[in-house]
């Protein structure tokens, strides 16, 4: 692509039909050809694709066709429509086990361990949990993303629902961009928070890395609910209600109010109070979930508990106050 999306569609990285990616250039790029400057930011994909894209009509440049002789003075936006790669490998089935939380013929619901990735991608073409779909239920290999409507970060764990039919996919996406689906994380986060808000902030790509999101004015809307669950010295477990799904959402918004992840690496604060609390990952959990079954339009809610290492984290900050 996060294309910027809700996590309803995610970033996948995958050679897949439905495959955006929406792009800045890069002031510091001011002067190359359209190619070259994709093959830059795209280095997963030829230049020679990426010509052939353009020739195609698949890339639009400020909403206009590209050109193969076009330059950039940096700041465009591009769009790019990935087209499947022929001679690519399919996904293959792997026996990878999932904590299966429900499941009836039209809709799975797992507790997504840390360390586990969602969709293949650069760096980990297999070992995600789109393989070990592919193995559970193999018919979800007809369905976009396997039936994947939403993701968690790879080091995030919780819960996330996945749909096994067209039906359910079509209905849950619907719900998803509606804004019904529920979702509720702990976020373990840095400095002692009074009270509960609302962070409304849009994010965008960070021009600068491509890999992460930031808050820009330009960006997409991105809403942000919390409240206090427990204070500790220093840090604060919050609730976090997600009205809109952006990727990173949660990571970007808590530490664009001062109050960046324990864990986060990629989104920490430039400065952090003298507390530093070790641990492996961003603190944060999709603890609870709520949606209407696609098929007897039956509210649903499911909760998972921590991990046992959010949860250990957590006694030893009690032990410690």
């Amino acid at each position: 692509m996060e294309r910027d999306k809700d996590d309803s569609t995610g970033d996948y990285k995958g050679n897949r039909e439905g495959d955006v990616r929406e792009l800045v250039i890069p002031n510091d790029q001011g002067g190359l050809r359209l190619d070259q400057a994709l093959s830059a930011l795209l280095p997963e994909f030829s230049r020679n694709r990426i010509q052939n894209w353009i020739r195609a009509r698949r890339i639009s440049v400020d909403e206009a066709w590209g050109t193969t002789k076009m330059k950039v003075s940096g700041g465009e936006a591009v769009r790019v429509e990935v087209e499947p790669d022929p001679g690519a490998t399919p996904d293959a089935p792997e026996a990878i086990p999932l904590d299966v939380v429900f499941e009836d013929p039209l809709l799975l619901v797992i507790n997504k361990p840390v360390g586990l990735v969602v969709h293949p991608g650069s760096g980990n073409p297999r070992g995600t949990l789109l393989n070990a779909l592919l193995h559970r239920v193999p018919q979800v290999a007809e369905l976009p993303r396997a039936g994947i409507v939403h993701r968690l970060d790879k080091d995030t764990s919780g819960l996330l629902v996945v749909a096994k039919t067209l039906q359910a996919h079509t209905d849950l996406v619907r719900q998803l961009q509606a804004r019904t689906v529920k979702r509720e994380y702990l976020a373990l986060v840095y400095g002692e928070i009074d009270h509960g808000g609302t962070i409304n902030a849009p994010l965008a790509r960070d021009p600068f890395n491509r890999t992460r999101r930031a808050v820009h004015s330009m960006g997409k809307e991105a809403i942000t609910h919390y409240e206090v669950v427990e204070r500790f010295p220093g840090v604060t477990l919050v609730r976090c209600m997600l009205e809109t799904g952006r990727t990173h959402q949660i990571r970007v918004h808590m530490q664009h109010i001062g109050h960046p992840l324990v864990g986060e690496t990629v989104y920490a604060a430039s400065r952090r109070s003298h507390l530093k609390i070790p641990f492996p990952r961003q603190a944060l959990h999709a603890e609870k979930l709520g949606l209407t079954h696609p098929r007897t339009g039956a509210s649903m809610h499911w909760e998972c508990p921590l991990p046992a290492d959010f949860a250990a984290l957590l006694e030893a900050l009690r032990q410690d106050s």
